[in-house]
């Protein structure tokens, strides 16, 4: 078998170069483009030791020790925890992106019959890297940002009533629940139908006006309600009439908290 040293450095100098672009771009590092290029570099020459035996463990240790070296050249070093965070977001990319290319690499071999296509002397396997490899990328760079931005509305919500009864649930801050009780002018936070029984407190009636639609809230008054360690005093607790399909949210949260978390 022949091996084309060059055409392996290219690919790893290619691969290393897109993961640390992807790594820059998810934790938002504006680190300049010829210091992720040399970031790059870096992890391809360190590749001729691979000529070396190496056991599993120490392979490992060394693939981390490289990762570590080209991150440092990539986005220089700030303090402990800015090197960790670095060092694992590539790390968990290269690994997702290695699954991917894995996987299709698989897929392609068997619907193959167990060889693999050739186009003009080019491997399929070469033109995944060179044209999936971003797209693999970009998908998750969209998907990681989707992920921060709804992460980030998203908050341990701990509702004390008044007979001493403590809820603890997910709560997730909704910047279109606007929802004011126009009598005592305290905004209401949703909390999700049959969390409480309804029968043990004494509710207030709420007027709320929606697109062709006027209703009334049930809403009462609890004690307390703690958010990310910080208590508010000054909302009431309306009920819904129905679940919420929220990933796993219980409580929407009233825009209002937006100016006081």
């Amino acid at each position: 078998m022949t091996i084309y040293l060059e055409l392996i450095l290219g690919i790893n100098f290619y691969l290393d170069l897109l993961i640390l672009m992807t790594t820059s771009i998810v934790l938002k590092r504006h680190s300049s483009f010829k210091r992720i290029l040399g970031g790059a570099l870096v992890g391809t020459l360190t590749m001729v030791i691979l000529v070396i035996p190496l056991n599993q463990i120490e392979l490992l240790l060394y693939k981390i020790v490289v990762g570590l070296v080209m991150n440092l050249v990539a986005f220089g070093y700030k303090n402990l925890k800015y090197v960790i965070s670095n060092i694992s977001y590539f790390l968990m990319i290269g690994i997702i992106l290695g699954g991917f290319l894995y996987y299709l690499n698989l897929e392609f071999r068997y619907t193959s019959l167990g060889t693999f296509f050739t186009n003009h002397g080019w491997n399929l396997n070469l033109i995944f890297i060179f044209l999936l490899t971003p797209i693999i990328l970009i998908l998750y760079i969209r998907q990681a940002q989707n992920f921060k931005a709804e992460f980030n509305l998203f908050y341990p919500v701990k509702i004390i009533f008044k007979d001493g009864k403590v809820l603890e649930i997910n709560g997730f801050l909704d910047t279109g629940n606007k929802l004011i009780d126009p009598v005592t002018n305290k905004p209401i936070i949703m909390l999700e139908k049959g969390l409480i029984d309804i029968n043990q407190y004494q509710f207030m009636y709420v007027p709320f006006n929606s697109l062709n639609n006027h209703n009334l809230i049930k809403c009462l008054k609890p004690q307390e309600i703690i958010i990310n360690n910080k208590k508010y005093f000054n909302y009431l607790i309306g009920i819904s009439d129905k679940k919420f399909n929220m990933n796993g949210v219980e409580c929407i949260l009233n825009n209002k908290l937006l100016e006081e978390i």
